[in-house]
């Protein structure tokens, strides 16, 4: 199995469904994800959401699309300092795709988190959500949407 670096996007935050969205897009060459699968995805992404439990609403996404198709990761923060996550595919009927086309989503039953190219923002807001959210007298969340992983080769 061969490696190789993919090209990491950072679009800039959005609110979807009432929480603060930070994106991180993924792919071979760096080019901007299709608008078309890019609003199939930011519309299913409310599925992945966890229930409000009083942390501040925050989620960061990856939205890698590959050869094989479209997979969107949803880490939203929860009970103050956990990392919830759920996943999400569109185009790849082997992990619960409805079918090939990448615009139907469909959330994985599978407990997969993300790819080694997918990982790389986790512990870049890990450490934003320290730094702003729990180190702070009080919790920056502007700080906080503000702190993005810069764009690049990642893997």
């Amino acid at each position: 199995m061969a490696f190789y670096r993919k090209r990491l996007r950072v679009p800039a935050p959005v609110v979807i469904a009432g929480r603060h969205v930070k994106r991180y897009h993924v792919n071979l060459d760096g080019s901007e994800i299709d608008e078309t699968l890019q609003k199939a995805a930011y519309a299913f992404l409310p599925d992945l959401f966890p229930e409000p439990d009083g942390t501040p609403p925050a989620t960061f996404t990856v939205l890698h699309e590959t050869a094989d198709g479209v997979f969107l990761n949803a880490y939203s923060w929860y009970w103050d300092n956990v990392l919830h996550c759920r996943t999400a595919a569109a185009g790849i009927p082997f992990l619960g795709s409805p079918d090939e086309d990448r615009t139907h989503w469909a959330e994985l039953a599978k407990p997969l988190i993300g790819c080694v190219w997918e990982l790389p923002p986790i512990e870049h807001e890990r450490s934003s959500w320290v730094r702003h959210m729990l180190e702070p007298d009080r919790p920056d969340l502007d700080a906080y949407l503000a702190d993005l992983l810069p764009e690049g080769p990642v893997g």
